[in-house]
């Protein structure tokens, strides 16, 4: 009677977020692999030709922000900076300004651009309209099926909601009533001799609990990127259960050497950490809050960083964040991207998290020609 109510609960949730999860899955599967195709696709915007590598120092920040802002609409202002301490890279500047009430793709985006600058010489090497790149449309198609943040956010987190239930009931259906040789061997193989209806069972049963984990990690994780409630929630209570006390990292004194806090701040945090992978720099125009710079440590693991925040009045450091000084629960949602991408453990973690993500898209498929060939079987007795 349990499992009947809960093959009932499975069905109707499948067909219910089935088309929403194909395409989250799918496009899941390329955000995986982002960073690394569009380096691969486009090298000419994000690395300095040999030729032209220089040794000497970049200019400042603060110019390179008023040279690519020279290149944009009148109105549209550099929000973000993404810094790049290896030599050969250009950096990036990015222009945003959304509609958070937009229905569509095409209305959420005001504007948003992307100028890519030689840091060393200040030539513009390209200015790209985001909006329309190829990886900025999948993953607004990840994020919200491209109909906006307020509306689309709120049927993906909802679908994923679903699929986590799915998840729970689809191993409960799976688990065996008795553990015989022969249900072990139907349970966790595929019979590719069997016929089509039997075969796509078998794809949708056992492929469903090989990828359980992966599924329900994304799931979780990416409820807590659709639902700030939920992180907070989490992380609450996670940092209930921390009793250490956690380290408290020295604020050094910072020489004011640059009339800009973005100039002297990124150049004391370059000086300071001359291996990090990547800068981001968050521009802030309220001169009372502090100005943040988010150093990533290790190539895509954002989970790995220090975090600065300087006062813009002063230029000193007001707050220093790590891993190590921050409670179990902020702790864990620190890395909440690197496991939702599967970069938490390099690239064959990521190989693993495609290939997951790849399965969950085939299991709204297989499922609904299960639901299919029952509705059809149901159909001819009663004719």
């Amino acid at each position: 009677m349990v499992k009947k109510k809960l093959l009932w609960l499975h069905k109707w949730l499948g067909l219910l977020s089935g088309l929403v999860v194909l395409i989250v899955s799918l496009t899941g599967c390329l955000t995986v692999f982002q960073d690394e195709l569009q380096l691969l696709t486009h090298p000419e915007k994000f690395f300095i030709e040999k030729q032209n590598l220089q040794s000497s120092r970049t200019l400042a920040l603060s110019k390179l922000i008023t040279i690519a802002e020279a290149k944009l609409n009148p109105g549209e202002k550099i929000s973000r900076v993404e810094v790049f301490p290896q030599k050969d890279r250009i950096w990036i500047f990015r222009a945003v300004k959304t509609n958070k009430d937009a229905f569509f793709y095409s209305d959420y985006f005001t504007y948003h651009k992307r100028v890519f600058v030689n840091p060393y010489s200040g030539n513009v090497q390209m200015v790209e309209n985001t909006k329309e790149n190829f990886f900025q449309i999948v993953l607004q198609l990840h994020m919200n099926l491209l109909l906006g943040k307020k509306y689309g956010h709120f049927v993906v987190g909802f679908s994923v909601i679903f699929f986590a239930v799915l998840c729970i009931t689809g191993i409960v259906l799976w688990w065996p009533k008795k553990w015989k040789p022969k249900t072990i061997k139907n349970s966790f193989s595929i019979n590719f001799k069997a016929k089509r209806k039997r075969l796509n069972y078998d794809l949708h049963n056992v492929l469903g609990f090989y990828s359980l984990l992966f599924a329900l990690l994304f799931a979780i994780t990416g409820l807590i990127f659709a639902f700030p409630a939920f992180k907070k929630a989490i992380s609450n209570g996670l940092n209930s259960l921390d009793k250490k006390e956690k380290e408290t990292l020295s604020l050094p004194f910072v020489p004011q050497t640059a009339a800009s806090v973005l100039d002297n701040g990124l150049n004391y945090v370059l000086a300071a950490h001359p291996d990090a992978d990547q800068i981001s720099i968050r521009i802030e125009k309220d001169l009372t809050e502090p100005q943040g710079f988010q150093l990533r440590m290790e190539k895509n693991r954002t989970g790995v960083f220090y975090w600065y925040f300087f006062d813009q009045k002063k230029g000193q450091i007001t707050e220093l964040k790590s891993p190590d000084n921050l409670q179990l629960g902020n702790r864990v949602t620190s890395l909440n991207y690197d496991l939702h991408v599967g970069s938490i453990g390099g690239m064959y973690t990521k190989i693993l998290a495609f290939l997951a993500s790849l399965v969950c898209a085939s299991l709204p498929v297989t499922g609904f020609i299960i639901w299919l060939n029952k509705y059809k079987k149901a159909k001819l007795r009663k004719s």
